[in-house]
């Protein structure tokens, strides 16, 4: 188990090196729609005017359940908005530290899954093959059910679903390949 744990730590570290690259590079303008100067600062002003009052939150825009609500929903323009009164530097030692955190709390999870079918499972093929078809489930549930639901956001969606299961599968491929028993060393049960 031991060894679960150190492939979890370089696990979670490969896993945190691909957010990197898809997140804190240029490329992670690909993701996101843009605005000229002039219209982003129009709507950061009206984002400060209208909803600090209701403070840090995810918003449906507009509010739906009531009939006036539904009514605007359906003729557009519609808005989830992921709002935080406060702001945050643009790069967060703090986030950046939580999120290594959640990468290797990730790459146990994988690892303790796999370590569990590892006496069933004992081809390093049929493993990676399980660690690449559990993240293509988990982001195709997740994660590219956002926009077929919101009726918004292909793009960012897409991208962010590559990133998690490029994330994902390398985490899970790391401990696979180095990190689970070899199958004689494995005991039967």
């Amino acid at each position: 188990m031991v060894r679960i744990l150190i492939g979890s730590i370089l696990g979670g570290l490969a896993q945190f090196f691909v957010g990197f690259i898809f997140w804190g590079t240029p490329l992670a303008r690909l993701a996101f729609a843009s605005l000229g100067p002039a219209e982003s600062t129009a709507v950061q002003l009206a984002l400060a005017q209208n909803l600090t009052k209701s403070g840090t939150g995810t918003y449906a825009i507009p509010l739906t359940g009531t009939r006036e609500g539904d009514i605007l929903f359906a003729k557009g323009p519609v808005a989830t908005v992921h709002f935080n009164v406060e702001g945050f530097p643009l790069a967060d030692s703090g986030s950046l530290l939580a999120g290594l955190i959640f990468s290797i709390v990730t790459a146990l999870l994988i690892g303790i899954a796999l370590y569990g079918v590892a006496s069933r499972v004992t081809a390093l093929a049929d493993r990676m093959r399980l660690v690449v078809l559990f993240a293509a489930a988990s982001v195709l549930y997740f994660t590219l059910a956002q926009p077929v639901f919101n009726h918004f956001g292909w793009g960012y969606f897409v991208y962010l679903a590559i990133s998690e299961f490029i994330g994902f599968a390398v985490a899970g491929l790391v401990i696979a390949r180095w990190f689970l028993p070899r199958p004689a060393a494995m005991t039967v049960h």
